[in-house]
């Protein structure tokens, strides 16, 4: 399993705007090739931070399947107007469980 995770800064006091969109975009990842969950997180020193965290099957269903779909370009279309700044995404792997 590969953890795409996304750092997002968003616009300030578009919070509960940006969290309806993101969970109007909720079933795109949901019908996805690969993705077995999502789950968005907010930070707590940074108001204005999120991360979004999806799990997918493989790097290739995220990177390959996912952004060449119609539903990349949809999830965009709902989140990307409060963007502060770009997306950072990067890819992660479980090396080490069981503390």
């Amino acid at each position: 399993m590969i953890f795409e995770i996304a750092h997002l800064q968003i616009k300030p006091d578009t919070h509960a705007a940006f969290e309806a969109a993101v969970a109007k975009a909720v079933p795109l990842f949901q019908n996805a090739r690969g993705c077995q969950a999502v789950h968005l997180e907010r930070s707590i020193e940074n108001s204005e931070g999120y991360r979004l965290v999806v799990s997918w099957a493989t790097l290739e269903d995220h990177t390959v399947h996912f952004r060449n779909s119609d539903a990349f370009p949809a999830w965009r279309g709902l989140v990307s107007e409060f963007f502060a700044a770009p997306p950072q995404v990067e890819h992660m792997h479980t090396v080490l469980t069981g503390f």
